[in-house]
C-alpha cells in the first residue's frame, strides 16, 4: 500500500467486530511504532496490551467516572456528560484491543515522541485492514494511580496515546478537511 492511500484512508473507527488482534499483528504494529522520529533519540516509548472485554469494561467504567468527576465547562461538556453518564457507553467501542503509548518518565517531549509513534502506528494497523481509534476520554484516567493501576504500568510511566485497534464492523466514510492556512514566509 502506497504511504499516500493510507493516509487519505485511514479513520477514526468506533464500531468493532469481536475478532481477537493476535499477539503477531500487534507486535508488527509496534515495530512501526518505534520506527517514528523521537526526540534526541531517546526513544522513551512503551506500549502497554489490554485485552479481554472484562479488563476494557471495567477501565471504560473507571475512565468514564473519573472524567465526569473532573470535566471542566466547555462547548462539548452537556454532550460528553450525557455520554459518559450512558452505563452502556463503552468508551473504547467495542475494541478487541487497547494499545497504550506511555514515556518511560515526564520530558519536554514525551507528547510528541507517543504521538508520532501512534500515528505510525494507527497507519501500519489500516494497511493491516485493521481500524484505531485515539480515545481521549481515557487519557486523564490512565495518568492518576488508578488507571495506571488498571493497566499494570509503573507509577513513572506517563501514558500518553491510548489507541483502539480490531477489525472494523464498517468503515466510516471520509469526513470534510478544512482548507489549510498556509503562511509563507520568503
Amino acid at each position: 500500500m502506497k504511504i499516500e492511500d493510507a493516509i487519505l484512508g485511514r479513520r477514526s473507527v468506533r464500531e468493532y467486530t469481536d475478532d481477537a488482534v493476535d499477539e503477531q499483528t500487534i507486535r508488527r504494529l509496534i515495530a512501526a511504532a518505534i520506527r517514528a522520529p523521537n526526540a534526541v533519540n531517546q526513544q522513551v516509548r512503551t506500549f502497554t496490551i489490554a485485552r479481554g472485554r472484562t479488563r476494557l469494561d471495567r477501565i471504560s467504567r473507571q475512565a468514564k467516572a473519573h472524567m465526569l468527576a473532573t470535566m471542566d465547562a466547555s462547548a462539548h461538556s452537556e454532550h460528553f456528560r450525557t455520554l459518559l453518564s450512558d452505563p452502556h457507553y463503552d468508551i473504547f467501542h467495542g475494541a478487541p484491543a487497547l494499545i497504550v503509548i506511555s514515556a518511560t518518565a515526564p520530558g519536554p517531549w514525551i507528547v510528541e515522541d507517543c504521538a508520532l509513534a501512534a500515528d505510525n502506528l494507527m497507519l501500519a494497523a489500516f494497511a493491516e485492514g485493521l481500524g484505531t481509534c485515539w480515545i481521549g476520554f481515557a487519557q486523564n484516567f490512565l495518568n492518576t494511580p488508578e488507571g495506571k493501576a488498571a493497566l499494570g504500568v509503573p507509577a513513572a510511566w506517563v501514558p500518553v496515546a491510548p489507541i483502539i485497534v480490531g477489525k472494523p464492523k464498517a468503515w466510516p466514510a471520509a469526513t470534510a478537511r478544512k482548507a489549510p492556512e498556509i503562511l509563507w514566509v520568503d
